[in-house]
C-alpha cells in the first residue's frame, strides 16, 4: 500500500501550558513529533512526507534536518483542516489522485507499526479510506455548564456505537481534497478529515485501534505517553 504522509503541526497548544508547542517537548531522548514520525519513517511503503508548520516556527528546522528520510515542509494554516489542505496542495503536484494519503497528529507519539499494518490490510481496497478509532467504554456524561471542575450532570449519553476517533486517517489523495476543497469553500470547519469526507456524502471506515494511541495535549500526557514507551521494547521511535 504505497502512501503518503500529512503532519499538521502548526498548533500552539495552549492548553499544554508550556513555553514550547506540545509536539516539540522532549519525551525520552527526542520529542513529541519524532516518535510521532518514525513508525513512518521505517516503512518502506512510504513515499513521502509532509508536515505543516506555523511561518514563525523556530524548532522544526533542526529537527526535520535530523531526520533519517527527506521531509517536506508546507505552510500551516488557522485551523487544522487548513494545514491538511496546504499538504495536498504540495502533494497534488507529484502524487497520483488515488494515492493514499495518512494523515497523523504531530502530538500522537504512541501509534505503533502493529496498527500501521492494520490500517494497510484494512483500508488497501477500500474505495474511499477510514481511520483508526477506539470504541468507547466508559459511561458518558453530558455536562452543559461551562468550566472543567465542579459542575453538574445534565444526562448520561449512551455510549453503544460510540468510538474515539484517533489518527491516522487513511484517504485518497483526489477524495480528501475534493472533500476539504468543498468544506472550506462553504465556510464549514472540519475537527477531522473524516467529517470533511462524511459532509461529501461518504461513509469512511473505522478501523479498531491500540487505545494507548494517545494525544499529548497537557504536560500530564507527556507523563502518561512516557510510561507508555517505556513499557515497550525498543523501537522505531526514537
Amino acid at each position: 500500500m504505497r502512501y503518503f504522509v500529512v503532519i499538521p503541526a502548526a498548533g500552539s497548544g495552549r492548553r499544554f501550558a508550556a513555553a514550547i508547542p506540545k509536539q516539540y517537548a522532549a519525551l525520552g531522548s527526542s520529542t513529541v513529533i519524532e516518535h510521532a514520525l518514525a513508525p513512518f519513517e521505517a516503512d518502506a511503503d512510504c513515499a513521502g512526507i509532509v508536515v505543516s508548520v506555523a511561518a514563525d516556527d523556530s524548532w522544526w528546522p533542526s529537527i526535520g534536518a535530523r531526520r533519517s528520510r527527506l521531509i517536506e515542509s508546507a505552510p500551516g494554516g488557522e485551523q487544522r483542516a487548513h494545514s491538511v489542505h496546504n499538504a495536498l496542495r504540495v502533494l497534488a503536484g507529484r502524487a497520483r489522485d488515488d494515492d493514499w494519503i495518512m494523515v497523523h497528529d504531530a502530538a500522537r507519539p504512541c501509534f505503533t507499526d502493529s496498527d500501521l499494518q492494520l490500517l494497510k490490510r484494512d483500508l488497501a481496497a477500500h474505495p474511499v479510506g477510514g481511520l483508526l478509532a477506539v470504541p468507547l467504554a466508559d459511561t458518558l456524561k453530558r455536562a452543559l455548564e461551562p468550566g472543567v471542575r465542579s459542575i453538574h450532570v445534565d444526562e448520561t449519553v449512551e455510549r453503544n456505537g460510540l468510538w474515539r476517533a484517533v489518527t491516522p486517517q487513511v484517504f485518497r489523495l483526489g477524495v480528501l481534497l475534493r472533500a476539504l476543497d468543498g468544506a472550506l469553500a462553504a465556510q464549514r470547519i472540519p475537527t477531522d478529515e473524516a467529517q470533511a469526507i462524511e459532509w461529501s456524502g461518504q461513509r469512511p471506515q473505522l478501523v479498531a485501534g491500540r487505545p494507548d494511541n494517545i494525544k499529548v495535549t497537557t504536560a500530564d500526557d507527556l507523563i502518561l505517553a512516557a510510561a507508555i514507551l517505556a513499557t515497550r521494547q525498543p523501537r522505531e521511535s526514537s
